[in-house]
């Protein structure tokens, strides 16, 4: 299955599948498959898409 993070966009709102207690983030920025989030309960994390395959909320 493809990897459908590296077409996250500034301000989707994501989750981390590992790390439900960080709540639902803000996408700040997506370049070169490291994606910007800006988490509630742990604040700013660049997280490479290639290994972890972030969680689109549709909300």
């Amino acid at each position: 299955m493809e990897n459908l993070s590296s077409f996250l966009e500034p301000g989707q709102r994501v989750q981390h599948p590992n790390q439900p207690d960080w709540g639902i983030g803000q996408v700040q920025s997506n370049i070169n498959n490291h994606v910007t989030v800006n988490f509630p309960e742990m604040g700013k994390v660049v997280i490479n898409v290639t290994n972890i395959n972030l969680i689109l909320i549709n909300k």
